[in-house]
């Protein structure tokens, strides 16, 4: 039964964040000028995320296997992924810098510099304690940030088992 929910979980979390861009390759039914069949009307808009969207897609999975990578000691992942948490936080700065007149570009960026810093420095000295401390200190910018976004129902937590149940965090043996 666990299995099958873990799979479940793996499914839908491939298949949530990907079913936008599914729906957007999918022929809409138009009417054209003699009844049903082809138009020449507009395609439809192109899908375009938002902030939460954004954060759920894209920074959400990466802190969750950055936290797993550490708690493994699997340094090399956890640069990689340090790495493309630092790349999803630059694309939803440029995407969204602002929301309701708060400027969340400058925000993510003020509240995440230190502890990336922090974490960088411990993945390159593989240090699991500094590591772990620095992985809660970005946690909890984070939800100092949603605090001021005005979005502190989102309450970020280091993760306690993976939500990637394909994914072995542990270090590659050589």
């Amino acid at each position: 039964m666990q299995q099958r929910y873990a799979t479940l979980i793996a499914v839908l979390g491939f298949l949530v964040p990907a079913a936008p861009l599914f729906l957007a390759a999918q022929p809409a039914a138009q009417t054209g000028p003699s009844g049903p069949g082809p138009s020449r009307a507009q395609p439809p808009p192109a899908y375009r995320p938002g902030l939460g969207d954004l954060m759920t897609m894209t920074v959400q999975p990466r802190h969750i296997k950055l936290g797993l990578a550490g708690r493994e000691k699997n340094w090399p992942l956890a640069a990689y992924e340090l790495h493309e948490l630092e790349e999803s936080f630059e694309r939803i700065a440029r995407h969204s810098p602002q929301r309701r007149k708060k400027p969340i570009a400058d925000m993510m960026t003020s509240v995440t510099k230190d502890p990336m810093t922090a974490l960088d420095q411990a993945i390159k000295s593989a240090d699991a304690a500094k590591f772990a401390a620095a992985y809660r200190q970005l946690t909890d910018a984070c939800n100092t940030c949603h605090q001021s976004a005005e979005v502190g129902m989102i309450v970020i937590q280091v993760p306690d088992s993976s939500a990637f149940p394909d994914q072995d965090f542990r270090p590659v043996k050589r």
